[in-house]
């Protein structure tokens, strides 16, 4: 059974609300986005997605935003947050 949507989890170190405001500028661009949540207290990120947006895509984007990705998580399960070139 294919899975009907994808919920991304990032910790992400930011310490202030320019830089969760960056976060989510970045995550609000993408396609495929159904719901996000940046908190800056918890220091995380939450995405839900449909099925055609990848992790990697998510992870990506959160970089380019320059914050440091502490770690990730796609659907409960640990992922790498070292992006391939």
């Amino acid at each position: 059974m294919a899975t009907s949507e994808h919920i991304y989890k990032f910790s992400i170190s930011m310490s202030c609300g320019g830089c969760s405001s960056s976060v989510e500028r970045v995550i609000k661009e993408l396609n495929g986005l159904r719901s996000y949540e940046v908190s800056l207290t918890e220091q995380r990120a939450t995405i839900v997605a449909d099925p055609s947006l990848e992790y990697t895509t998510v992870l990506r984007a959160i970089q380019k935003s320059g914050k440091k990705i502490i770690s990730g998580e796609a659907d409960g399960v640990s992922m790498s947050i070292e992006v391939e070139e």
